[in-house]
């Protein structure tokens, strides 16, 4: 008997770690995407007064095969470009909506193109739980309204489709790529690389909602497939309303002036001591200029 009944407590007690570690995963989730560098050391200290005991599982494959991108893309391994790969990764796992808000030069393009080749490596190795990712990028602001989602020819009164409207010209983004009837588990990234405005970022709203439709003028709706998300690549929010922000994975790629500076210090110190390791390594034959 007192054998059974620490058996039973023993299970007891997993059981109740794997409650709160779902619980724990769930507040981090959908939390940490709204928050800001200032309030996210105050969230981490809350967590970890409420799950003393509890620890979430890392990511320790994509971490090692996001390094390996990093190192092949010719870029340098820091500490900060990796937490921000992590941390969209977790977003995008939560939210179908990500949004990636800097300033040019932040790293935004870096973080989405680093992990979608990372999933991608990890996918080639048949590693389970990672899909092959396709990105399909557009500019929103190079194109107007009517070209955007579509519109009614006024001479015609014939209904002329746009790039993110179904049935489109052969040359548009969802009929060349078979977007939304490709039913292969892979993922695909809808990219909207441009600034945010409500002109053509409310109509997006639908779509950002956990049913993924998306409503043309002319009535007609789209269901966007499961494995279909969107990625968004702006510099700031400045003209978004809160309807559109609550309904998206924010991931800040932006820092202060402090840590930028000591972030690109490094990277020239860096850079100098391999300089200097190449100029180590060469022939003894001829001298450097300057010195």
């Amino acid at each position: 008997m007192t054998a059974r009944n620490e058996l039973f407590l023993c299970q007891s007690e997993l059981l109740k770690q794997k409650h709160l570690l779902v619980l724990l995963m769930a507040m981090k989730d959908m939390n940490i995407a709204k928050l800001s560098s200032a309030d996210l050391p105050l969230f981490s200290g809350i967590i970890q007064d409420l799950f003393p005991a509890v620890e979430t599982p890392g990511f320790l494959r994509l971490k090692v095969a996001v390094e390996l991108e990093l190192r092949r893309s010719g870029l340098q391994v820091t500490p900060f470009t990796v937490t921000k790969v992590l941390q969209l990764y977790e977003t995008k796992n939560s939210r179908h909506s990500s949004m990636l808000v800097g300033k040019a030069g932040s790293g935004k393009s870096v973080t989405w193109r680093t992990l979608q080749n990372s999933l991608n490596e990890l996918h080639n190795q048949s590693q389970p739980g990672f899909q092959l990712v396709q990105v399909f990028p557009l500019n929103p602001k190079s194109m107007s309204l009517g070209e955007l989602y579509g519109e009614n020819d006024l001479s015609t009164n014939e209904w002329k489709d746009g790039v993110l409207s179904a049935g489109g010209p052969s040359g548009s983004l969802l009929c060349s790529s078979d977007l939304f009837s490709d039913e292969r588990p892979h993922e695909k990234w809808l990219l909207f690389d441009g600034p945010v405005d409500t002109l053509w970022i409310e109509s997006m709203n639908s779509v950002m909602d956990d049913n993924k439709v998306l409503t043309l003028i002319n009535g007609e709706r789209i269901s966007m497939p499961e494995q279909v998300s969107l990625l968004f690549e702006v510099e700031n929010l400045a003209v978004a309303s809160p309807a559109t922000v609550s309904r998206c994975g924010i991931e800040p790629e932006g820092c202060n002036k402090t840590s930028c500076f000591s972030l690109r210090y490094c990277c020239f110190v860096h850079a100098e001591l391999l300089k200097e390791a190449q100029w180590a390594v060469l022939p003894t034959s001829g001298k450097r200029s300057g010195k």
